[in-house]
């Protein structure tokens, strides 16, 4: 497979951009593929080469590259009456009233511009309600590059995950293991009156998809309740994908007061929103005291696109098609581990998809017994004290094999796979069983 070009323009990336990239995770080994155009479930790169694309823009490309015509009908009609006015237009206060109607935790809506900054604005807003100032976050979860999450260690011992971050900010984060409920009943029973609260992904979706153990996020309800502190999920990545339109929350049974958004939200623009109670949300400014404004916040460009994009959805059989094909590939990839990588673990979900190259597992007739189709946490399952349960979990797999030999060889092979090993990978509506097939092949030549 030729790469000259997307060398060559790595090279000119490297003399204007910090790292030849505008997003850390785009700097992959040993350079990245520049995309030239996208096709479907298909992207070409600079040279020319076709793959299957799994990442889908890290997860916004619901539709693929070519999206539903009614889409592309509203992208154009609002782009073509201008592009943007500083002022409220309908089209934003239509695309709220949709996620209200659909989401369990949310009456009210405020739309920004990013998935990082509705959860600095989640942030805010709880520490604003509370009047309290300690946030809990999920060791190995993401809540975008903001100082108050981007924190490592554990509670007494924590400090800043990049330099640039004060320790000062550090000191108000509580990192805790996911789907440990004790750690979480000790970090509220040292610091529970001065948590604001608890911000999670409902499924660890930056981390190699770890789903959440029976229970989990019931603890952290009661425990947001009887302390006074809320409950905020992360669901910039799951949000509209996991779910449906119900997202992680419905799917999972647990309402909690905020939810950000991102990525799907918006229709392959940039958008990202908080959902929630409305005594809660009425905090923001101009109703309450918690100051939050953006220039391009409700952009009609952006909103017509994600109103568009769910109403599509809501219309057709989107998640069943999407669903259906992630369902195939984590079954044949696990097929396929069983016989050529036993000790590896299959994760995801509807339509999310990753392989986790763990070190140990079950083996023989055990096998059989396993998860058929991606890892539930059941505590029946032969591989349950094997797969992972934390973002440690994943750190200690065999990330270098991932991203230095797999993912060189699955790319050999026409199947563009995400960076590392802990981010999710991505079927859209506009993928096909062939698609699949394609990618299991691959997988066993690569395995």
């Amino acid at each position: 497979m030729n790469n000259d070009r997307s060398r060559a323009l790595y090279d000119r990336a490297l003399s204007v951009l910090p790292g030849g990239v505008n997003s850390s995770v785009r700097a992959t080994l040993p350079h990245p593929v520049f995309v030239d155009r996208g096709d479907g479930g298909h992207v070409i790169d600079a040279d020319g080469n076709r793959y299957v694309d799994w990442v889908m823009g890290y997860g916004p490309l619901l539709y693929g590259h070519d999206v539903p015509e009614p889409v592309t009908a509203a992208i154009q009609s609002a782009a073509a009456d201008g592009p943007m006015y500083g002022v409220p237009t309908e089209v934003e206060v239509e695309h709220a009233e949709f996620i209200a109607r659909h989401v369990p935790s949310v009456e009210q809506v405020r739309f920004v511009n990013s998935g990082t900054e509705a959860t600095v604005s989640a942030v805010r807003l709880a520490r604003g309600h509370t009047g309290r100032d300690k946030i809990v976050v999920m060791q190995g979860g993401y809540h975008g590059a903001q100082e108050s999450t981007l924190v490592e260690g554990e509670p007494g011992s924590q400090a800043p995950s990049t330099a640039g971050v004060p320790d000062e900010f550090a000191e108000h984060t509580l990192p805790v293991p996911f789907n440990d409920p004790e750690a979480a009943r000790e970090v509220f029973a040292e610091h529970g009156e001065n948590i604001a609260a608890v911000l999670v992904e409902p499924i660890l979706a930056n981390s190699g998809i770890v789903m959440p153990v029976d229970g989990y996020h019931e603890t952290l309800r009661e425990l947001c309740d009887e302390h006074g502190s809320l409950l905020v999920f992360d669901e910039v990545i799951t949000g509209f994908r996991v779910g449906g339109l119900g997202c992680a929350q419905g799917k999972l049974g647990v309402t909690p007061d905020l939810t950000t958004f991102g990525k799907i939200v918006g229709g392959g623009f940039p958008v990202g929103a908080i959902g929630g109670r409305a005594d809660v949300m009425e905090g923001f400014t101009p109703a309450g005291d918690v100051f939050q404004a953006g220039t391009f916040s409700g952009h009609p460009v952006a909103m017509a696109a994600g109103k568009a994009y769910l109403e599509y959805a809501a219309e057709h059989d989107v998640y069943e098609h999407v669903n259906g094909l992630g369902e195939k590939l984590r079954a044949g990839i696990t097929d396929i581990c069983a016989d050529q990588a036993p000790t590896y673990t299959v994760v995801g979900t509807d339509s999310l998809f990753k392989t986790i190259f763990t070190r140990e597992g079950p083996s023989g007739e055990d096998l059989e017994a396993c998860c058929s189709a991606g890892c539930t946490q059941d505590p029946d399952c032969p591989r349950y004290d094997y797969c992972p349960k934390t973002g440690a979990d994943v750190a200690s797999a065999e990330t270098d094999r991932w991203e230095r030999v797999f993912r060189q060889e699955m790319k050999e092979q026409g199947i563009l796979l995400t960076g590392n090993q802990f981010e999710s990978q991505f079927v859209s509506y506009a993928h096909t069983e062939a698609d699949v097939e394609e990618t299991l092949e691959a997988y066993k030549h690569a395995l």
